[in-house]
């Protein structure tokens, strides 16, 4: 049975090209701060340095730290909400700006219909009005064929009243 594991400097720069090409965004000064997993399952966490102390092959860990996102079949990477958080600001494509009412639509679960120039994954992003700084709400992907961007917000996650 395959151990989750800690990755080294070279998978680490391949996580970091694949966000490079989805979104344009340049996270290695942000990743450098922490060590990253990879669950059983392919998904990405990050941890505290300090956990490079720990001998982990005495340890069997399936999850630890920051979910980040997952690597899916195709080598593209759905980041999980705390990952768009975490790369939406420097992401320069794939982006998708939803205004009020399609951000309540979005955390209630629901799949937007909406035309956007991207393709694969994206990021959602609504602007604070009272802040006017942007609030990063997840990844969903982009169906081009259908206009339609499929939610990914976990059900435990999703908010039904405003």
């Amino acid at each position: 049975m395959r151990q989750s594991r800690i990755l080294n400097t070279r998978d680490i720069k391949g996580v970091l090209e694949t966000l490079n090409r989805q979104w344009g965004a340049d996270p290695k000064k942000k990743f450098s701060q922490y060590v990253v997993l990879l669950s059983t399952k392919d998904r990405l966490y990050l941890l505290s340095r300090d956990f490079a102390n720990v001998d982990d092959k005495k340890l069997r860990i399936d999850s630890a730290g920051l979910y980040f996102g997952e690597i899916m079949e195709n080598r593209e990477i759905r980041l999980s909400i705390e990952g768009s958080q975490l790369i939406g600001p420097m992401a320069e494509k794939n982006i998708a700006d939803l205004d009020d009412g399609e951000t309540k639509l979005w955390l209630s679960g629901a799949d937007l219909e909406k035309d956007v120039k991207a393709e694969g994954f994206l990021i959602l992003k609504n602007k604070n009005r009272e802040t006017g700084k942007y609030d990063f709400l997840g990844c969903g992907k982009y169906k081009k064929e259908e206009k339609k961007i499929l939610n990914y917000v976990p059900k435990t996650r999703r908010i039904t009243s405003f």
